[in-house]
């Protein structure tokens, strides 16, 4: 038998990411899209593929090394709309179902996003980003490349940045509707505001929009759905502004329209729920006011690329619906109705990342990943629950590559807590031998570790370290207790629950060498990777990513600071005293750890100030550590980021841990 492949960082370049399934309304074919990565160009290249439900054939609808994406179709499923940036920016096409060359719709000069289909196939509506002066109408907006004058930056607001996008330079998203045959545009929304497309009601009648129009934004934090009547050109708002609302989708006969959402009543910690609006009673109505599950995919990995969650997805009846939900680390298909009923069509061992019906509550396409599965497409009978796999997009890497499984634990924390993780074995794994073991701690920290893919774990087991990682309280899919204990503790009860893990682990599985211990995690998994060094030195080695190290700080310079601080910790610049309390860099005389520190230039989420700090009030003390910088990252470095990038920081990672671990 030939012996299986390692999986190392540079497996990357031969795994492909299947995401986005989009079910047509007669249920007989599915697109999706597939990402893969150049090597030659460092960048990844998405296409859009057609599955015929019915025979399984696979046909590839485009092509190129450019990111085709957003494939919707037309209401009679012979025309598909989709974004590509073949032309430079992100534009709105037409593609036939019957082949052909792509027809290019748009030509803005900041692109276009998230297309929807008028019900009678005549319009399509998108959302662009126009700033002062600009509006859709001006096709001759794109202008070529060409280097801009140096100017300064006037700031008056504290929302001047954001992580990914950079500085804001001013402009504005809005709606508009592109008449296909004419290639007219009509401009919904203007002004200052952010305005985003949500979804067109079937009898044509209403265009569903979220935006957040109050007067004072750096301090609003909320979004509301709108209802544009296109016959009467008058506007009516759904929701109170009391909360983020989104997600909006219509029943067939359009008297109702399904919100994902909630209110603020644990801040950024609250578990959205389902809400339904009937536009005849004008009533607003939570249909899951006491269920303890967080509707939607809040599961983390490092893998997949432009995953799409969609809203609840209604039947025929107007009544039924299907949707996903997180749940004690699996995401969830649920089959629900208006009078409050919730049923799971699919609960197993998966991280659900995609789901599709096209209009039908018999069968849907779902996206499913696992850890020993990076991702395919399935058919889900949602009466009977059972799955079959349509797409094996990486079957030669699996034919040749060894996947390490993950292991479910469940155990107590010392206060009695029930919490819950998993162990991965080395993939060389042998009976009576002793390994070393590296934690992994997730970011959020309101996200939730998963049955599901995860690139980063698998180059660690390949290396010979067993690899645990568990949800401590903070965590989603638990319950909104669970979710909201951490608010005012980090540091507290979340590490105790960190360290009862690694304890269990000790004490169940004798081939962990407790002597070996290594520790690492991103963005709050690095502030607790920073935490963990200053209060013991029971690991051997520790690399910290994207971290925070500094409340006091951090309050001022990232981009969501001044909130996220009085959120989470609950302080902000009057209580100094509770901030430093927090912040792993007062305990840093305590690390004696081998601190390997890694940051992105560009992350503006957690500043790359709070690695320098951290990285020099080591070296001052002479303390072994070293500091990695990488160009033109932001915090999405390790999911998003530039392929060699995203490679180089994994060969970081696991060479730091074997020289020191």
């Amino acid at each position: 038998m030939k012996e299986s492949k390692r999986i190392d960082a540079e497996a990357l370049y031969e795994l492909k990411s299947v995401v986005d399934p989009q079910v047509n309304e007669k249920g007989q074919g599915c697109l999706y899209v597939l990402t893969s990565i150049c090597k030659e160009t460092d960048k990844y290249y998405s296409n859009i593929f057609y599955k015929d439900l019915d025979t399984l054939e696979t046909t590839q609808w485009t092509f190129g090394k450019n990111r085709n994406h957003s494939p919707r179709w037309s209401p009679n499923g012979e025309q598909v709309a989709f974004i590509s940036n073949r032309s430079g920016k992100n534009q709105l096409f037409l593609l036939s179902k019957q082949g052909g060359e792509a027809k290019q719709l748009t030509y803005l000069a900041n692109g276009v996003s998230n297309p929807v289909w008028s019900p009678d196939g005549k319009d399509i509506a998108f959302q662009c980003n126009l700033k002062t002066g600009e509006t859709v109408e001006d096709k001759e907006n794109v202008r070529e490349e060409k280097e801009e004058k140096v100017t300064a930056l006037e700031v008056t607001n504290m929302k001047y940045k954001s992580d990914g996008k950079g500085f804001w330079d001013g402009s504005y998203d809005h709606i508009a509707i592109l008449n296909i045959e004419s290639g007219d545009m009509e401009q919904l929304t203007s002004g200052e505001n952010n305005y985003y497309l949500q979804s067109w009601s079937p009898d044509g009648q209403y265009i569903a929009i979220s935006a957040d129009e109050s007067n004072e934004k750096d301090f609003s934090f909320i979004a509301d759905i709108y209802l544009y009547n296109r016959k009467e050109e008058s506007w009516k708002k759904v929701t109170e502004s009391n909360g983020s609302y989104g997600k909006v989708t219509w029943t067939p006969d359009s008297k109702r329209l399904g919100l994902i959402g909630s209110g603020r009543e644990y801040e950024n910690a609250t578990l959205s729920k389902i809400w339904v609006y009937d536009l005849e009673s004008d009533f607003l109505q939570c249909l899951t006011p006491e269920w303890d599950v967080n509707v939607g995919d809040y599961a983390i990995g490092d893998f997949q690329q432009g995953s799409v969650t969609p809203g609840i997805l209604w039947g025929e009846d107007n009544e039924s619906f299907t949707f996903l939900g997180t749940d004690h680390g699996n995401t969830v298909v649920y089959f629900g109705n208006i009078s409050g009923a919730i049923y799971p069509s699919l609960i197993d061992n998966y991280h659900v990342y995609g789901l599709s019906t096209g209009g039908s509550l018999k069968r849907a396409v779902v996206a499913i990943s696992t850890p020993t599965h990076p991702g395919d497409l399935y058919t889900l009978n949602l009466e009977t629950g059972v799955v079959q796999q349509i797409t094996d997009v990486n079957k030669v890497f699996a034919e040749t590559h060894a996947f390490s499984e993950a292991e479910p634990l469940q155990f107590n924390s010392r206060d009695g807590w029930e919490l819950h993780g998993w162990l991965m074995k080395p993939q060389d794994f042998k009976e009576g031998e002793k390994y070393p073991m590296v934690l992994e701690i997730h970011g959020g920290p309101h996200a939730m570790y998963a049955n599901s893919y995860f690139h980063e774990f698998q180059t660690l087991t390949s290396n010979g370290f067993a690899v645990l990682f568990i949800n401590p309280r903070g965590s989603h899919g638990y319950g909104q207790q669970f979710v909201d204990a951490v608010r005012g503790d980090y540091g507290g009860k979340d590490y105790e629950d960190i360290m009862d893990a690694v304890d269990y682990c000790l004490e169940t599985f004798d081939f962990i060498d407790a002597s070996r211990l290594g520790v690492t995690g991103g963005s709050y998994g690095g502030f607790m990777t920073n935490w963990i060094v200053g209060h013991t030195d029971r690991f051997k080695a520790a690399v910290t990513q994207r971290s925070i190290s500094n409340w006091i700080s951090f309050y001022g310079v990232s981009d969501i600071g001044y909130y996220f601080t009085d959120w989470q910790i609950k302080a902000d610049l009057n209580d100094i005293e509770t901030l430093w309390k927090h912040s792993p860099l007062a305990y840093v005389n305590n690390i004696q750890t081998p601190l390997l520190i890694l940051h992105g230039e560009k992350d503006y989420r957690c500043p790359i100030e709070q690695a320098e700090q951290l990285f020099i009030a080591l070296k001052v003390q002479k303390k072994e550590t070293k500091f990695v910088r990488f160009p033109e990252s932001n915090h999405e470095l390790s999911r998003g980021g530039k392929p060699t990038l995203r490679i180089e920081r994994l060969t970081y990672i696991n060479n730091w841990f074997l020289e020191y671990v």
